[in-house]
């Protein structure tokens, strides 16, 4: 028994020693201690949580800008293709806050007044557009209009219609609202030549200057009110497919009778070069140029053309009709002052000097390099007049320029260059837009963007005129005063009829420097868009928007040149 005992107790022991210590079993007979039981160590600290992910845009901090190549051309939904032009899209997949980060970059880039931008964080907006409207300055003028009333995009494809004059279906008459309320006065400025507005049917012209539309299919535009009159008038207005046919009640101007007429829609091209005239005075021949925008690449071969047949006609004056022209390539209203002006005023003179925003310092932001004053271009350049091609000049140390509130950017820089090399410019009509800025359109991910990114200075280093050039007897208080006549638009006559007001009024002053009593100003309203009628319950008004093409400086030039 004895003996068993013992092995329990070596057993036990034994295990003991698995579990304790040694010393801690002691034999039969003895007394013993025992051992502090060692708890085991704590478990280790779990792991710290990962890291969050890395955004998955960019990251605004206010006043920090990342360069806006960065973000080029990151779309959050990128075009594939080619465009009109035969140019592949540069798109790649990105997102809309990439968009916003470069709109943002590249304002702070190139924008003229960059120090005068709010930063705003762009994850605060869901649309480019809306975004890119506040990357622009609130400041104004002396007579209190916005520094900065030019600030606008649209998509690049419309953009590239214009500006290549790719025909849309249309009548070719230019509308405009005298009253844009009922009653509504909606009338004819001009037409296209070669248009349906402009043909003859039995020997009366469709549509004539001053023109008054009265009814379209047969409601009344003067008065309707009702959403589906509505409906008819925009129809009718705007067509939206060639050959589409629509009646008009029309009655022209200083007429009491009202006529109707047929009009089908057509593919119609702007022509910059509306009218070219020569008028046989008792002192001389005066040219006529009827010249509406700048803007599309065709322009710097009309407006060539036109001055080559003055030149041919050997006139010793030129009336230069810009009352509607908003503007447009800058490099062809250089052209065009020098054909004016002749090489021996123009020679080493410059046109226009570009101003940047105080960060770009002697270099253009926009294309890198160092910054050139622009001269007055004696050959054609390559828009549609082949590169080289002389420039016919009228050499003419004066020139009269019909202008109203229409005249505009590159059309002002005709007339701040030519006052930089002491060729007097006479205006006839009334203030012009006051534009002396200007920007290279810029497209990203199918939008192109105008954001004003320089001021034009002529060769005398002035280009302070955003309150515009007004008449020398104005009464306005601001604005530079020229030589020249208040006169108002005149919807009764023709352009290019001697009797027309303005036109009238620059032959007269050419005889006598007398400036006719003042009559009163008038200002219809361009209307160019697709539903410019609205609907309300009590009246219907119109809201016109002009194409964002109409009032611009542009400094686009044919590509080959960029690449020297």
């Amino acid at each position: 028994m004895q003996q068993k005992s013992f092995h329990t107790l070596g057993a036990v022991c034994f295990s003991a020693i698995g579990l304790a210590l040694l010393g801690a079993c002691g034999g039969g007979g003895g007394g013993s201690t025992a051992a502090a039981v060692v708890p085991p160590p704590p478990p280790p600290p779990p792991p710290p949580p990962p890291p969050p992910p890395p955004p998955s845009g960019p990251v605004w901090t206010q006043g920090t800008f990342e360069a806006a190549s960065q973000f080029k051309d990151q779309c959050q939904t990128p075009r594939s293709g080619t465009d009109i032009e035969g140019n592949a899209f540069p798109d790649e997949a990105g997102s809309l806050a990439e968009e916003l980060f470069w709109l943002r970059s590249w304002t702070n880039e190139t924008y003229l007044w960059n120090d005068e931008v709010t930063d705003q964080d762009p994850g605060g907006f869901n649309s480019r557009t809306d975004y890119f409207a506040v990357l622009r300055t609130t400041a104004q003028t002396p007579s209190g209009k916005d520094k900065d009333d030019f600030h606008f995009s649209q998509s690049t494809e419309e953009f590239l219609e214009q500006r290549n004059s790719a025909p849309s279906p249309s009548y070719g008459a230019r509308v405009v609202a005298f009253s844009t309320s009922v009653p509504r006065d909606y009338r004819i400025q001009y037409t296209e030549p070669g248009s349906p507005a402009s043909e003859s049917v039995n020997g009366v012209t469709n549509l004539l200057r001053g023109t008054r539309i009265l009814e379209i299919d047969g409601v009344d535009l003067v008065n309707a009110t009702s959403q589906a009159d509505i409906a008819v008038l925009n129809a009718g207005l705007f067509p939206d497919t060639v050959g589409e046919t629509h009646t008009f009640e029309v009655q022209d101007a200083g007429s009491n009778t009202s006529r109707t007429i047929t009009l089908s829609a057509a593919n119609v091209s702007r022509k910059p070069v509306n009218a070219t005239e020569v008028i046989d005075t008792p002192t001389g021949k005066v040219g006529y140029i009827h010249f509406t925008t700048f803007s599309p690449f065709s322009s710097e071969e009309e407006i060539a053309t036109a001055i080559s047949t003055l030149d041919t006609e050997g006139v010793t004056d030129l009336v230069l009709d810009l009352r509607y022209n908003g503007g447009g390539l800058l490099a062809v209203a250089a052209q065009l002052g020098y054909m004016i002006a002749g090489p021996t005023a123009t020679d080493n003179k410059t046109f226009e000097l570009l101003r940047f925003n105080d960060d770009a310092g002697n270099f253009n932001p926009v294309t890198g390099q160092l910054n050139q004053p622009i001269p007055f271009y004696n050959q054609g350049l390559g828009f549609t007049l082949a590169q080289g091609t002389p420039l016919d000049t009228l050499d003419l140390n004066r020139v009269f320029i019909l202008s109203t509130s229409g005249t505009c950017s590159a059309s002002e820089a005709v007339i701040n260059g030519l006052r930089g090399i002491d060729v007097e410019v006479i205006l006839i009509g009334d203030t012009t837009c006051g534009k002396p800025f200007g920007f290279y359109p810029t497209d990203n991910c199918g939008e192109t963007y105008y954001t004003i990114q320089f001021q034009g200075v002529n060769d005398k280093g002035f280009g302070e005129f955003a309150d515009g050039f007004i008449p020398g007897n104005s009464a306005e208080a601001f604005g530079v005063r020229a030589s020249g006549c208040v006169v108002a638009d005149d919807y009764t006559r023709q352009l290019g009829d001697p009797q027309e007001a303005m036109l009238a009024t620059a032959l007269s002053y050419r005889e006598n420097g007398v400036c006719p009593a003042a009559s009163p100003k008038v200002s219809p309203k361009p209307v160019s868009e697709k539903m410019a009628f609205e609907a309300d319950v009590k009246v219907v008004d119109l809201t016109p928007v002009q194409s964002v093409l109409e009032n611009n400086r542009d400094m686009t030039m044919p590509r080959e040149r960029w690449q020297k």
